[in-house]
């Protein structure tokens, strides 16, 4: 059992919609948390604006609430300052495709070894309820009240389209598939993207629990599929209709970015004693 992460007695309750999907990610993310035997002192949390980042308060672990847009840039940082540290990147469509989006683009070229969870309810739902980068076209919103005229962004099909080396989708309202998505991008060495279609019973009236229960099915149930087929795996990506795939769409061996940094084989920098460092020099030229 790890330390603290079943630990009920938390100060904070959750202020979710009761029926929000946030509760079933909140509970997957425990579980592979217990799975996979993670201390929590050697979790970190980074989490961005919306209604996703209220998970600073229900799970003990070490989090870092970061301006909108910007977790998978804090994300980064400190998985470079310790390359120890199992970091978690919380965001949602809006702050990781929209404000976000640069930063997913080029963390993809890098490839550092972190584990995003994308909630995605194709709203900013903190807001209550505007058009977000992948609401659905035709869909009606507060900030498209005759309907969206936008063709949706798709998470997975970035990813692999622009270097990913692991894609993976899944269903909040499926908890034993979730975590097992979860234990696996974690698992990966590289960047691992976790696109997760989670209900807003709130302000989304159309991609409801029943939406998605109806399409959605398992890739892993498919008895060819492979994970390494780039082509295929994009091809599946695109999918979304009457039937949408969930589960590991696509998965690469490749060098993160942390192992090919040399500054970083002596270990992680949060260890590096801090003397006989002379700046000197350097502010020199600034005087």
């Amino acid at each position: 059992m790890t330390d603290n992460l079943s630990n009920h007695n938390i100060l904070h309750k959750p202020n979710w919609c009761p029926g929000c999907g946030n509760f079933g990610i909140l509970s997957a993310l425990k579980k592979a948390f217990e799975k996979l035997s993670l201390p929590s002192h050697k979790i970190l949390l980074v989490e961005g604006i919306g209604c996703h980042g209220h998970m600073v308060n229900f799970i003990e672990t070490n989090h870092f609430e970061g301006l909108h847009g910007r977790p998978l840039a804090v994300a980064q940082g400190a998985k470079l300052a310790n390359h120890d540290l199992n970091v978690f990147v919380i965001s949602g469509d809006g702050d990781f495709l929209g404000e976000g989006g640069n930063h997913f683009l080029h963390a993809l070229r890098r490839n550092i070894n972190l584990t995003c969870l994308l909630f995605n309810n194709q709203r900013y739902s903190l807001t209550t309820g505007q058009a977000s980068p992948t609401t659905e076209k035709g869909d009606k919103t507060k900030t498209s009240p005759q309907g969206l005229i936008e063709e949706p962004l798709n998470p997975v099909a970035l990813a692999i389209a622009n270097g990913g080396t692991f894609a993976a989708r899944s269903f909040s309202g499926d908890i034993l598939h979730l975590t097992d998505i979860i234990i696996k991008a974690h698992q990966h060495e590289g960047l691992a993207i976790v696109d997760i279609l989670q209900p807003c019973i709130s302000f989304n009236k159309l991609n409801t629990v029943e939406y998605f229960r109806k399409r959605l099915y398992k890739l892993e149930e498919i008895s060819n599929y492979q994970a390494d087929n780039r082509l295929e795996a994009y091809e599946r990506a695109l999918e979304w209709g009457d039937k949408i795939p969930i589960g590991v769409f696509y998965r690469k061996e490749k060098q993160t970015y942390e192992n090919a940094l040399l500054t970083l084989t002596e270990g992680p920098l949060v260890s590096r004693p801090l003397g006989g460092i002379d700046l000197e020099g350097v502010l020199k030229e600034y005087r």
